[in-house]
């Protein structure tokens, strides 16, 4: 089955499409990369998003309009999957959406929101579409994330040592082979709240703003005081937490010794630059990443996400993980940009075929559950064998 699955994380810049082959051969799940394609979102959605994300207010009228037009844009985004990558011969969309609010309460999580109306998706393409894929775990008591983790079992079952797979996007996360997968805290969260707060500009583009900075171990200190890092797993959090007004109350603590930053001081001075401040923000993700790695006492990492293309994070990683090897999922077959998205692939397969996409050691839900809500195509819903067994392993190939 010629799948596309559709995805736009915590960064909220673009939508990620990826194409895949996927077929059931015994108890193992196997799938063909087709490729990937990516469309930015228009600076209209974007601001507006951005706009209304917490810690900002909304209203429900702003929510249904968000809702439409990213709607319409992952719909643009599917429909250019099936012409440039399935020769418009695609069967099945499977849609992420666009997380605008998860709802935690004592490390609980009560709901969540994605947005993006499938119905557009269904309409465009003439495809059925699975989306809405976190609430059942979160019925079923879980934390609805990381949904990648159940993908990540499949993938690294059989490899040597203990692996751990590890996403690097707005929010980091990570699955362990027994199971275990937590967001560990901020990727690029942070980093790119910086970067707008104090040039304008999207991302830190290639680590360049940190690479200029010096580390501010005051700051870094009280970062690393957050709460968050040490609760057990599983946990899951997000821009909720981690977002700009939050870095901003750090810079104004008195602990950390500058109650304002100079964008154009030099970073040899006494006064904390934005580029120090980026690159504080950088060891702080590659600092609570290596921590979480340790925990589950990683052999190597394989990573994928945005982060894997900031060499600054990347470095960083490599220097607090010296006995656990860091390298992107490329290096196995599997695109890292588009790694979440083949994620959703997998899950929309496996709901249309009535299996689960969850396993309850990585989210803490009561039992494996079926994900999603599934909108009919043009021609209503495709024929599928049921009864099958749920796989135990992903193959590339």
């Amino acid at each position: 089955m010629r799948v596309i699955g559709l995805m736009s994380g915590t960064s909220y810049d673009a939508i990620d499409a990826a194409a895949a082959d996927l077929r059931l051969d015994g108890d193992s799940l196997v799938l063909r990369p087709l490729g990937m394609v990516g469309d930015a979102y228009g600076a209209e959605v974007r601001e507006a998003l951005a706009a209304a994300l917490p810690p900002a207010a909304t209203t429900l009228a702003e929510v249904c309009r968000l809702d439409t037009l990213i709607g319409q844009a992952f719909a643009a985004t599917a429909l250019r999957a099936d012409r440039e990558l399935c020769d418009g011969r695609a069967e099945l969309v499977a849609s992420h959406g666009q997380t605008v609010y998860h709802w935690t309460d004592g490390g609980q999580v009560r709901g969540t929101l994605q947005i993006g109306q499938p119905a557009w998706i269904a309409e465009a393409t003439g495809l059925p579409v699975v989306a809405d894929f976190r609430p059942r775990d979160i019925a079923a008591g879980g934390q609805g994330a990381p949904l990648v983790s159940l993908f990540d079992l499949l993938w690294l079952r059989g490899r040597p040592g203990t692996p751990v797979a590890l996403n690097l996007g707005g929010i980091a996360n990570l699955t362990a082979p027994d199971g275990t997968a937590f967001d560990t805290g901020p990727a690029s969260a942070l980093i790119d709240a910086a970067v707008h707060h104090f040039t304008g500009r999207a991302y830190d583009t290639d680590g360049a703003l940190a690479a200029r900075g010096r580390v501010h171990e005051p700051l870094l200190s009280r970062l690393l005081d957050e709460p968050y890092y040490a609760l057990p797993a599983p946990k899951t959090t997000g821009k909720e937490l981690f977002h700009r007004d939050y870095l901003l109350a750090a810079l104004a603590d008195p602990a950390v010794l500058a109650t304002a930053v100079d964008p154009a001081a030099p970073t040899d001075t006494g006064v904390l630059s934005h580029q120090d401040v980026i690159a504080t923000l950088t060891r702080l993700t590659a600092r609570t990443v290596a921590d979480a790695v340790r925990s589950v006492r990683a052999t190597e990492v394989i990573a994928s996400g945005g982060g894997t293309r900031n060499p600054v994070l990347m470095a960083m990683l490599a220097e607090e993980l010296p006995g656990a090897p860091v390298h992107t999922s490329d290096a196995l077959g599997l695109p890292s940009a588009a790694k979440e998205a083949y994620a959703f692939a997998v899950l929309g397969f496996l709901t249309l075929h009535g299996l689960a996409g969850t396993d309850p050691r990585s989210t803490g839900a009561r039992h494996p559950s079926v994900l999603g809500s599934v909108t009919p195509g043009r021609d209503g819903l495709p024929r599928v064998p049921r009864g099958l067994k749920q796989p135990v392993r992903l193959v590339i190939g």
